[in-house]
């Protein structure tokens, strides 16, 4: 029998306990939801970020394809990256960082992020991700067509037939969700911070 490890030692009192990590207390400061933000809209914020990450996850393969050149590489890269870093910027809207600027910046850290600052931009972001994702590509998706009216071309990837196309709209279908789940966490933002 194998004797157990032995538990790290607890902090005597009146000594501190150990801080966490770097790492960790940014993990905790940029997702820790601020006080009157319920359960449901932190699973929002989530929702968003999870929303987002197939349909970027998805691209990343094609950069690696022969044949591709370092441009069109570093642009699916840098796509897929930035679908992702504005998917996160939902938490904003439920943690402490999309209240009062980070002290890290200069000149309005630590100062309060003016409402409208927040919900301006948030809205027009559900506005413009819903009509994309949630109006435009559900129909013309449904019509077989692109946005412009065209018909799909043959190597369109929903259109690849087999397991490509249906991998391919599986990753892409929670985009649809993208728009609104920003609209209900904006409103939310904006009724929490107009009633302090």
């Amino acid at each position: 029998m194998h004797p157990l490890p032995p538990h790290p030692p607890l902090p005597r009192v009146g000594e501190p306990a150990a801080r966490p990590g770097r790492l960790r207390g940014a993990w905790r400061a940029a997702h820790e939801p601020v006080a009157g933000v319920s359960r449901r809209l932190r699973l929002t914020a989530l929702a968003v970020v999870l929303a987002v990450l197939p349909s970027s996850l998805w691209r990343l393969p094609i950069a690696f394809d022969h044949g591709r050149g370092i441009g069109e590489r570093l642009y699916v890269v840098s796509l897929s990256v930035l679908s992702e870093a504005f998917a996160f910027t939902a938490f904003g809207l439920i943690a402490r960082w999309g209240e009062v600027f980070p002290r890290w910046l200069p000149l309005v850290g630590g100062r309060r992020v003016p409402t409208m600052a927040a919900v301006v931009p948030a809205a027009i972001g559900a506005t413009l991700l819903t009509v994309l994702w949630t109006v435009l590509t559900t129909v013309t998706q449904f019509m077989g067509t692109t946005i412009r009216g065209d018909a799909l071309p043959d190597d369109f990837p929903g259109e690849a037939g087999g397991w490509e196309g249906v991998w391919f709209h599986i990753c892409y279908a929670p985009l649809v969700l993208w728009g609104p789940l920003l609209a209900v966490l904006t409103v939310a933002y904006w009724k929490r911070r107009r009633a302090l």
